[in-house]
């Protein structure tokens, strides 16, 4: 991400989304100004913050498809809410405040893996050398050794060492069973994880680890040199990791560089300023709630304190029933990079349909492949499922994108449930079997 301009960002963006460049552009700068940021003196750096965004267009046209692709290329801890989830403080249902725990749970679990990663190779060699010891156990004074390898000479000690481990590399002692010792599972006590209480259990975690590490409890298992080698390989993992480090780690990512997907924010509008009891000031008192999170604000989690003045907010919303002007002021002023999504037409869904790494024709074919069929679909066959599917939201309810997956679906259901028998495994999708396959459907608004 840090060496990606924003023109590249949108090139990436295009391969997955169709149009919608306003947004691409929004995100691509509020992308680019995190790495932008982070290049800044320190004593200005913490002067700057995120320009939040908030996407508004109908369902269906890409919000969170957006934002689905903007965490991939940010590789950055990322987490998408519904803003309907929550409920007003002292209403029952989850406080805002979880936003941030689930978040950085996401930022430690992202580090844990890449740490992983890192150490992988040697984690291997370990683990191979844990179950080599026990088979160089197992294997002495007895003339099992010789059936194994049929060795004709006797083999020293470092000969038998490196035999064994390109057997198991080779994975021709998978089903051999293996007597081996690991770590004892730690006690969960996740039943604390509880708002006000994550501290409690943060220290009530510690002193459990400590009281096991005076034990030094140890399990025996027994299990096949496949199954062994992962169990070790995360042993050994396990003790190359600090964990504490990879805690102020995911404090710090989850800061600088985080990022949060509010959907549906505008069900949590007032509708024409009324003030009725169906529901409506708990929805209010959850954008109050929200606010101090988007301001900036420090939130308690089992890992620290985590301070929310850096990271980037993305709401959205279809507001088909409210407006953005009916967010509280607060709210709105917190929101300050606005972007319109398009709405989309017959063209756009020709493009979607065929443009598209991973386009849901190409996902068909790819399918359909397993058993053998070439599908095909020519031009007129796009266009006219286009043009069926704009027609059918132009009747209906319009929920964009999403109707192509009807539309294909009613379109291939055939195909699909007769693909084992079929005798011509290539078949050609043209104008005339789609008007067939969805007559009926164009004519049933159900």
């Amino acid at each position: 991400m840090s060496s990606m301009t924003p023109k590249e960002i949108v090139k990436e963006l295009d391969q997955f989304i169709i149009g919608q460049d306003k947004a691409k552009r929004a995100v691509a700068v509020a992308l680019r100004n995190r790495w932008r940021r982070m290049q800044v003196d320190e004593k200005l750096r913490n002067e700057i913050t995120p320009k939040n965004i908030l996407m508004m267009g109908p369902t269906g046209v890409g919000k969170t498809e957006i934002a689905r692709r903007l965490s991939n290329l940010a590789q950055a801890p990322f987490i998408k809410v519904e803003a309907t989830k929550f409920t007003e403080v002292g209403y029952v249902g989850r406080d805002v405040e979880s936003i941030i725990r689930d978040l950085i749970q996401i930022a430690l679990s992202n580090i844990r893996d890449r740490e992983f990663a890192k150490h992988a190779s040697l984690a291997r060699k370990l683990a191979e050398d844990r179950i080599i010891d026990s088979l160089m156990s197992k294997l002495k004074d007895s003339d099992e050794l010789e059936a194994l390898y049929n060795a004709k000479e006797p083999l020293g000690e470092n000969q038998i060492r490196e035999e064994l481990r390109q057997a198991i590399s080779q994975g021709r002692l998978d089903s051999h069973k293996v007597k081996f010792s690991v770590s004892a599972p730690q006690i969960n006590l996740e039943m604390l994880s509880v708002p006000g209480l994550e501290s409690l259990n943060d220290q009530m975690q510690k002193m459990m680890k400590s009281v096991g590490n005076l034990g030094a409890k140890k399990e025996q298992r027994t299990m096949t040199v496949k199954n062994a080698l992962q169990t070790l390989k995360q042993d050994e993992l396990e003790k190359m990791i600090d964990e504490d480090s990879l805690q102020a780690m995911a404090i710090e990512e989850t800061e600088q560089r985080g990022i949060v997907f509010i959907d549906e924010i505008d069900k949590l509008a007032r509708h024409g300023q009324s003030r009725s009891s169906d529901g409506e000031v708990s929805r209010e008192g959850v954008q109050r709630d929200l606010l101090p999170l988007l301001e900036g604000s420090n939130v308690t989690t089992r890992y620290g304190t985590v301070k929310t003045d850096h990271i980037l907010f993305v709401a959205s919303g279809a507001f088909h029933f409210s407006k953005p002007s009916e967010l509280i002021p607060e709210l709105q002023g917190r929101l300050p990079i606005r972007v319109e999504l398009d709405s989309l037409n017959a063209d756009d869904f020709v493009r979607i349909l065929s443009e598209p790494n991973t386009s849901l024709i190409k996902q068909y074919q790819a399918l359909l492949a397993q058993e053998g069929l070439d599908i095909a679909f020519n031009k007129s066959a796009v266009k006219r499922i286009a043009e069926l599917a704009h027609e059918i939201n132009t009747n209906t309810e319009n929920i964009g994108a999403r109707r192509l997956h009807t539309v294909m679906e009613c379109l291939l259901e055939e195909i699909s449930f007769s693909a084992c028998d079929l005798d011509t495994k290539k078949i050609e999708i043209d104008e005339n079997l789609v008007n067939k396959q969805l007559a009926d459907i164009v004519k049933d608004q159900d």
